[in-house]
């Protein structure tokens, strides 16, 4: 253990180690369940006495204490993707958000389009070699933290050791903080029955053999509450949480059919419970690596039968999807979206899909169609009208592929809620698609 003696050396409190930050610097802040929490509270009271420090990160999960009001000038998040810690101080001009394909998040440090002064992570302790996991959280550490000019990590007893490209030598991290508290978790919930519709007609196009890409949430859930009748699924994507797991120890997620990595799920993160984090803590099962091969459309499209299942805002009646804000008013981000799309429908066998409620019900208390004529103005179109494939509501599948504009509105129309099928026509006609 010749490295031992060197590590220990590195040993700090995070209070020093981010001293090493100046004004001006960029810094990356690892994210999802992985939040480094005792560097980013001493990053916080550090940076009241700097200037313009850049925060750049993708999704947190828990408390966000970077985005307080009182840190204007001192320092700025640059979001990658927005959730819900910090959407209101983007929607505030408090925060940024530049938008970039999750494949292609990576590849803004190593191509120097955004170089970073330091890297925040978080790792397991280190094996009998040196090597530290990034646990739970590798597809969008892994990079910056090779091209940070300065890498500072919590060390966490409590972080998982996930296996495959998700390893960093311990020689590679500048300041280790040692720590010992449970990692963020996000806890599952029973699919709504109306989740649970959705779901129905999603699996009823899922193969024995696929090979699947999904998220967390209601729909996502639903779609699993109706997998157990099939055979040999695998997992490509790019985080998967309590659900997958549980497919696995039913014996119905089994990668045997996958063609590319056969026997593994192929992921980025993990966001979950501590029940997951114990299941995947060195599980050869589990494959992790760094996003920009993860969510390459080309290597997606390397799983025959694969089959993405991807959420939207709305959907207008030529099949364009908006999935990342509400008209102009910026919500959520990319992501994988599109990623897979692309590579699900380069996929021989594959089926890119998209689901969404038929309705919603706004702040104002009024019940609106999620099918419109239009998208609203300013919405931004994450799928294209060419990429997508098939759009799923509770109330049916409408397979939208070589299909006309006419043949599109009609199928959308009838996917609708019943209540706005006879409006979505009459607008239909005005703009010549019926």
């Amino acid at each position: 253990m010749s490295w031992l003696s060197a590590y220990q050396s590195r040993f700090t409190t995070a209070e020093k180690a981010v001293q090493v930050i100046q004004s001006g610097h960029r810094v990356f802040l690892t994210g999802n369940c992985s939040v480094p929490q005792q560097l980013i509270a001493a990053l916080v009271e550090h940076s009241r006495s700097l200037q313009d420090v850049e925060v750049v990160q993708v999704l947190t999960i828990g408390p966000a204490p970077h985005a307080d009001p009182s840190l204007v000038g001192h320092l700025r998040i640059n979001n990658l993707f927005i959730g819900g810690n910090v959407r209101q101080a983007v929607h505030e001009g408090r925060a940024d958000f530049t938008p970039c394909f999750l494949s292609e998040v990576p590849l803004l440090f190593r191509n120097h389009h955004l170089p970073l002064d330091a890297a925040l992570i978080h790792v397991s302790p280190p094996d009998e070699h040196g090597f530290c996991s990034l646990g739970v959280e590798a597809g969008l550490s892994k990079t910056p933290a090779e091209m940070a000019k300065i890498v500072i990590a919590e060390v966490n007893q409590q972080m998982p050791r996930t296996l495959g490209d998700s390893f960093i030598h311990i020689s590679k991290i500048d300041y280790a903080v040692p720590v010992d508290y449970p990692l963020q978790e996000l806890q599952m919930s029973e699919p709504s029955e109306l989740s649970r519709k959705i779901g129905r007609h999603v699996a009823s196009l899922i193969e024995d053999g696929s090979t699947l890409q999904m998220g967390i949430g209601a729909i996502p859930d639903g779609v699993l509450y109706y997998l157990e009748d099939k055979k040999d699924l695998g997992v490509h994507t790019e985080l998967f949480s309590n659900g997958v797991m549980k497919l696995v120890q039913k014996g119905i997620i089994t990668n045997e059919k996958r063609t590319l990595h056969p026997g593994k799920i192929t992921a980025g993160f993990i966001i979950g419970t501590r029940e997951l984090y114990e299941f995947v803590d060195d599980n050869p099962i589990i494959d992790l690596h760094p996003t920009e091969y993860v969510n390459d459309p080309f290597i997606i499209a390397r799983n025959d039968r694969m089959v993405s299942i991807n959420s939207a805002i709305e959907v207008d009646l030529t099949g364009q999807v908006c999935a990342d804000s509400i008209g102009p008013r910026l919500y959520s981000g990319v992501g994988g979206q599109l990623d897979f799309i692309y590579g699900a429908s380069r996929s021989k066998g594959g089926k890119p899909i998209i689901t969404l409620p038929s309705t919603v019900t706004t702040s104002k208390n009024q019940t609106i169609s999620r099918i419109t004529a239009q998208l609203q103005p300013g919405a931004g179109v994450v799928t294209t009208r060419n990429h997508v494939h098939y759009v799923v509501t509770e109330y049916g599948i409408a397979e939208l592929y070589a299909r006309s504009v006419r043949e599109r509105a009609f199928a959308l129309i009838q996917i609708a809620a019943p209540e706005f099928r006879e409006d979505l026509e009459r607008q239909a006609g005005e703009l010549r698609y019926l």
